[in-house]
């Protein structure tokens, strides 16, 4: 049984493993936040923020409620603020579903708002040409 091995500078082993944690990173943030006029449109944003750089969506429509647990933790700046996902509170909040429509050469983005929030961006595959009501 033959054992290679591979010989690699320093130089060469920081390269690589630089080039691997972007292409990660770039990968990671695709799913979290798309670019919309010149201006990204990321998780957390409220709906009013995206309609502001987006305009208004192709379809819009309520999915319903959702119930919610929040609780109360410190930011690393020392203020207290409200985090979603634990404590023994608990909300309902509307979820919407915006699609915008960027036509047929850019794909279509979901976007799914729960109390206002956005909390999940999906792609949908590319767009189309709309029709004017005549």
């Amino acid at each position: 049984m033959l054992i290679y091995t591979i010989v690699m500078s320093p130089l060469t082993i920081k390269a690589t493993v630089v080039s691997i944690l972007l292409g990660t990173l770039l990968l990671a943030d695709a799913a979290h936040a798309f670019r919309c006029k010149n201006k990204i449109v990321r998780e957390d944003m409220h709906e009013l923020e995206v309609v502001a750089i987006c305009g208004r969506p192709t379809t819009r429509r309520n999915l319903g409620v959702a119930v919610r647990a929040y609780g109360y933790g410190r930011h690393p700046s020392g203020t207290i603020d409200r985090r979603y996902g634990y404590g023994n509170l608990a909300e309902e909040v509307i979820v919407t579903e915006y699609v915008y429509n960027f036509g047929p050469r850019k794909l279509m983005r979901r976007l799914i708002f729960e109390g206002g929030v956005l909390v999940r961006i999906e792609s949908l595959g590319y767009g189309y040409i709309e029709k004017k009501a005549e």
